[in-house]
Parts: structure tokens; sequence; C-alpha cells
């Protein structure tokens, strides 16, 4: 089976344009190569595909006819992504968080002058040494 399809069927992507898409930009790998979408996935494969800031590591297990549902998708790969890629995407979103909560907009002009302000700090400080 095709990767592309292979990663649609097993719901990495919600198309198969999508993974198409995302093969072309060089974030799929297939045992340490980069891949083509038509580059056929056999069981014992290590796919490498990198979404939403984690690098995901998926051993074929089986493939499948069609796409299957998501309760039936562990038959088909073996998840083998360490635990730290996801402890850093909660770190990312934290930081994201940490200075303007969601949906505020665009900084207001106090706060622009803070931020002026900092970087002027930070450049004098550099310039006496």
């Amino acid at each position: 089976m095709r990767v592309d399809k292979y990663l649609w069927c097993i719901r990495y992507y919600k198309t198969r344009s999508i993974a198409t898409e995302a093969i072309k930009k060089g974030h799929i790998s297939v045992n340490g190569q980069k891949a083509k979408a038509s580059r056929d996935v056999f069981p014992g494969d290590k796919i490498t595909l990198r979404k939403d800031q984690i690098n995901y590591v998926i051993s074929v297990l089986d493939i499948p006819d069609n796409r299957v549902g998501a309760k039936l998708v562990d038959i088909y790969r073996k998840d083998e992504t360490p635990p730290e890629a996801f402890e850093h995407l909660e770190l990312l979103k934290l930081s994201k968080e940490h200075y303007r909560a969601k949906g505020e907009g665009r900084p207001t002009k106090k706060d622009r002058r803070d931020i002026d302000d900092y970087i002027l700090d930070g450049n004098d400080d550099e310039s006496d040494v």
C-alpha cells in the first residue's frame, strides 16, 4: 500500500491529499529515508512523521484494506513516539499562553512600550561589554 494511503487509512491525516502534501514537504520518512507518496509500505517498516510539532514514530504491523475506525487503528500500527515529544508540546502551549491570553489580539500601546523598553535595555547591556 502507498504510504500516503496508509497514513490516511490509520487516521493520521484527514484526507489523502493532505498526507501527500506532507510527504512532498519532507515531513515523512520511511525506514530513515525521505519518502515519496507512491512508496509502498510493508509490515515491519518504521514511519517517522512530523505533525503539530511532534515527531511521531510508527511501526507498521499490518496493512488495512480501507480506512479503519479509530478503535481499530492499533491493529495496524504500533505508536513508538517517545513521551518527551508530548511533554515538549505541552511546554510550548504553556509558554504561548503565559504572556497573553488567547484571543486578546494585537499588543496594546503599553505592551508595545514594554517590549521596546525590554529590547532597548537588552541592547544597552551588550554595547557596554
